[in-house]
């Protein structure tokens, strides 16, 4: 445990950011999820309504600091990427 004033206070600090960090990746990754189910299920509207949240909730996460701007990026390609390949084959 610490004892110097400010080494308490980060423990505060980080304690606070760590929740706020899992409470957005949860939301994005349920929403993620949530997609991918849909594109298993075949359901082309579900999907692009959940790709537009997907990308909205990573690139926020991506500008507080939760993730990188490229890593962001490189997700919501992929899916992007997965929803054209399903529209084309349905």
């Amino acid at each position: 445990m610490a004892n110097i004033k400010s080494a308490k206070k980060r423990i505060t600090v980080i304690a606070k950011k760590t929740a706020r960090n899992r409470k957005v990746k949860g939301a994005y990754r349920a929403i993620i999820k949530n997609f991918y189910k849909a594109i298993e299920a075949g359901d082309m509207v579900t999907a692009k309504e959940k790709l537009g949240l997907a990308e909205k909730k990573l690139m926020q996460a991506a500008a507080k600091g939760v993730m990188h701007k490229n890593t962001a990026s490189r997700k919501v390609g992929r899916m992007t990427r997965t929803y054209n390949k399903a529209k084309a084959e349905a």
